[in-house]
């Protein structure tokens, strides 16, 4: 959520910012913002002045029933209830104002720094890394094999079916479109991965958390899932709680009404969890197989930082997820996201893409993003400065590291041979073997 600073110390900026997220209507909702703001800080000056002159007129009633004068103390006596009758009025105006501020906020987005690309969509978004030649950014790392988009490479649901790894259509009669069964080496391979991204967090400093899968709403909130993304999520109606989206959401909320010390920033979090989306986007071939999935496995990380430091932690992240993708030997590209494209509450969004030669297209993999404060002031997530003691708002930030689905998607068809699909060499140990036969 937006705070009354940022808005105050630079409303024209803020206003441009939202414009560049392609926010409609930023121009009336900061003013709005502001309107009710001048609204409860009107009601809190007539508040005060009422709650001072009840405060002199009390001081006056003893002095006056002292001195005999029971009429002018009774008069004085029904001053104060009128006043005290203004100052409830007061109130409820100041409380008025304060929820339709806050109600309003918290459907504004974040502002993306300067550094986000113009644009309206994912078309616009920057390629600033790729290990693949030709595929714009900065070439970067070592590529095991050449990009070839060989007609007769299989997609993975065809392997997936050949190798009896994942059977969807069992998924369907279970739950529904979108919940694959995997089956054998196919989740041999899931808890492969699982185990590998944590066990590469875990090198990384970051702790591990086992959080619950359902939320409240007040987490929800917190880092603005709802009441952005309501629609998307599953939703408990009879104990009014929600399935996760991401690990994100309950690894964030740990440190709601929080106040940490400096000394203990930056925090590190990592958790494998089942992840659960209602909206699955569009249909025909973007959402085959495991292109686009309700539920599926992810690991998040996730960063608790200060202002000063929280552009290192965003970077170093980067690199934690670039490595990972470096690992799997896998084709990538880094993409900053423009400003059309971020989410709802990112200031700053990387996303990793992987290339599938099987259906000749990029695959998202991770989204990395610095929040800055923005869940932060929602969730009252704040630390206490060394220096002087002073608290202030922390920065969060998290990433995909990763989600599995379209990992499985480009290992399965950006390693198919005569043999088999081969394991990348990173991932054998965690797998038992060096190919799906």
């Amino acid at each position: 959520m937006l705070t009354l600073k940022q808005i105050y110390d630079d409303k024209a900026k803020v206003i441009a910012g939202l414009n560049k997220k392609h926010f409609s209507g930023a121009q009336e909702a900061i003013d709005e913002v502001l309107r009710l703001d001048g609204e409860r800080k009107s009601a809190q000056q007539l508040k005060d002045a009422a709650a001072a002159e009840m405060n002199k007129i009390s001081k006056s009633i003893g002095m006056l029933m002292a001195q005999g004068k029971r009429d002018e103390a009774e008069a004085a006596k029904a001053q104060t209830g009128a006043l005290k009758a203004q100052i409830a009025e007061y109130d409820e105006k100041m409380a008025a104002a304060e929820e339709a501020q806050t109600k309003l906020l918290l459907t504004i987005p974040n502002v993306p720094y300067d550094i986000v690309p113009e644009g309206a969509c994912a078309e616009d978004n920057l390629v600033v890394k790729s290990n693949v030649p030709h595929h714009g950014g900065d070439t970067v790392g070592t590529w095991v094999g050449e990009v070839n988009n060989d007609e007769a490479k299989l997609p993975h649901w065809e392997l997936a079916k050949k190798y009896n790894l994942i059977d969807f259509d069992l998924g369907v009669k279970i739950s529904g479109a979108g919940f694959p069964v995997y089956i054998g080496q196919g989740a041999r391979l899931q808890r492969a991965l699982i185990n590998f991204f944590l066990a590469e967090a875990n090198k990384a400093g970051y702790t591990e958390i086992m959080p619950p899968t359902v939320v409240n709403a007040a987490s929800g909130y917190g880092t603005g899932q709802l009441p952005d993304k309501e629609g998307q999520m599953y939703h408990c109606e009879v104990d009014d709680l929600y399935l996760i989206p991401t690990a994100e959401v309950p690894v964030t909320n740990l440190y709601r009404d929080v106040i940490i010390d400096e000394a203990q920033l930056p925090i590190k979090n990592c958790a494998y969890t089942e992840c659960f989306r209602r909206e699955a986007g569009s249909y025909g071939k973007d959402v085959r197989g495991l292109n686009r999935l309700h539920e599926f496995s992810k690991i998040e990380i996730v960063r608790i930082d200060t202002p000063e430091h929280s552009d290192a932690s965003h970077k170093e992240m980067l690199e934690h997820v670039e490595g990972l993708l470096q690992k799997l030997e896998l084709p990538y590209r880094i993409l900053r996201l423009s400003g059309g494209d971020m989410s709802f509450t990112a200031a700053l969004c990387y996303d990793f893409e992987v290339y599938s030669e099987a259906q000749h297209r990029w695959l998202e993999v991770s989204s990395t993003s610095n929040f800055d404060t923005y869940q932060a002031n929602r969730l009252k997530c704040r630390y206490r400065r060394a220096e002087d003691k002073k608290v202030q708002l922390c920065h969060t930030l998290n990433g995909s590291a990763l989600a599995l689905p379209r990992i499985v998607a480009a290992l399965l068809e950006n390693n198919q041979c005569e043999e088999g699909i081969r394991i990348p060499k990173a991932l054998q140990p965690f797998f038992g073997d060096d190919m799906i036969r």
